[in-house]
């Protein structure tokens, strides 16, 4: 049976990314270097969600794990 995600913090991570680098999302919210995956989830039925920067910007990743655009915020946070 698969845990369910945890909250890391009420509010989105604002991260620069690069274009064509492959980033992985925590979708557990247990990673020690939120937002990004550190293997945290093994055992909890929940998978990192990977994505690749179409271009070098900044982007908001969701830290209340109730988006419905993951990695991305969507404002879910103000619900």
């Amino acid at each position: 049976m698969s845990e369910q995600p945890i909250a890391s913090q009420n509010e989105p991570y604002a991260v620069d990314v690069d274009a064509g680098k492959d980033y992985y999302w925590c979708a557990c919210g247990r990673s020690k270097t939120q937002p990004f995956c550190d293997g945290s989830h093994e055992g909890t039925g929940i998978e990192p969600v990977a994505f690749k920067a179409e271009k070098s910007e900044q982007v908001y990743l969701c830290g209340c794990r109730k988006t419905a655009t993951a990695p991305f915020c969507d404002g879910s946070h103000n619900k």
